[in-house]
């Protein structure tokens, strides 16, 4: 039987959105993304979500959510603008703090999954993480961290000054001296200290503002470079944040295997 063109259009239309209306029915389909991070497997933490599983296109609602962690905890934690914060992407937290990564101090995707884990207790292998000084007020509060964490955060926050931030009413302040003030008396336990770099090693860590060109005169090939990234190398001037951006890439992911490469080569 030979079929006209009417009916064979007709077929092609009936088998195109017929095999869709099949996907969505078994949940093949999906016009939307679904932003569920994987959960522990084992352990104490087994069935609760994995906060390193947490990415930049996850939005502060999402986490709020999935974690069951209030978005005012969230908003004065990270000192975010006043209003709803529930559509506000985690990666942006990247521009917000970029004076504090120019100055070797990321605070990005990788802070929340630390923020996260420690607010909930749940494991988590750090590597290099920074807090604000108003989120790691908010983690002492909960009384739920190891001699271990504690000691962490204490090397790994950046104070109010260091942002360049006012704190508000309800943030804690700092006197002259580093410690934090509570309603005009000095926490013994909230001093925030000013993270000492050695000098030899700032100049070989990747910051907001890291050029491809600066890695490779580090030391690290471009086809290793390419590796990492997936693809060609752009422009040697181009900052690996802003190729990050364009490429809609993890900066703190690339950056902490670039680093990694960086640290071992010669």
């Amino acid at each position: 039987m030979r079929l006209t063109s009417k009916p064979l259009g007709l077929i092609v239309l009936a088998v195109i959105f017929g095999g869709i209306a099949f996907s969505a029915w078994i949940g093949w389909w999906q016009t939307e993304s679904t932003k569920v991070p994987v959960k522990f497997s084992e352990g104490e933490a087994s069935g609760s979500y994995n906060p390193t599983d947490i990415r930049g296109s996850y939005t502060f609602g999402d986490i709020s959510t999935l974690f069951e962690i209030s978005l005012s905890d969230l908003q004065e934690s990270f000192i975010l603008p006043e209003g709803d914060i529930s559509s506000l992407g985690v990666k942006e937290l990247e521009t917000i703090f970029e004076q504090a990564a120019a100055d070797g101090m990321e605070i990005g995707t990788g802070s929340v999954r630390l923020f996260v884990a420690y607010y909930n207790d749940l494991p988590f292998e750090t590597a290099e993480e920074y807090l604000p000084a108003p989120a790691v007020r908010i983690l002492k509060a909960r009384e739920n961290l190891s001699e271990e964490r504690l000691a962490y955060l204490e090397t790994h926050v950046v104070s109010m000054e260091m942002l360049g931030a006012s704190p508000s009413v309800e943030q804690p302040v700092e006197d002259s001296s580093g410690s934090v003030v509570d309603n005009g008396e000095v926490a013994a336990d909230s001093t925030v200290v000013p993270v000492e770099h050695d000098e030899s090693v700032d100049d070989r860590l990747i910051k907001g503002k890291t050029t491809f060109r600066e890695v490779l005169d580090w030391g690290v090939s471009q086809e290793t470079i390419e590796s990492v990234i997936g693809q060609s190398m752009p422009s040697p001037l181009l900052t690996i944040k802003d190729f990050c951006l364009e490429q809609e890439l993890e900066f703190a992911t690339v950056k902490e295997a670039l680093q990694v490469l960086v640290d071992s080569a010669e």
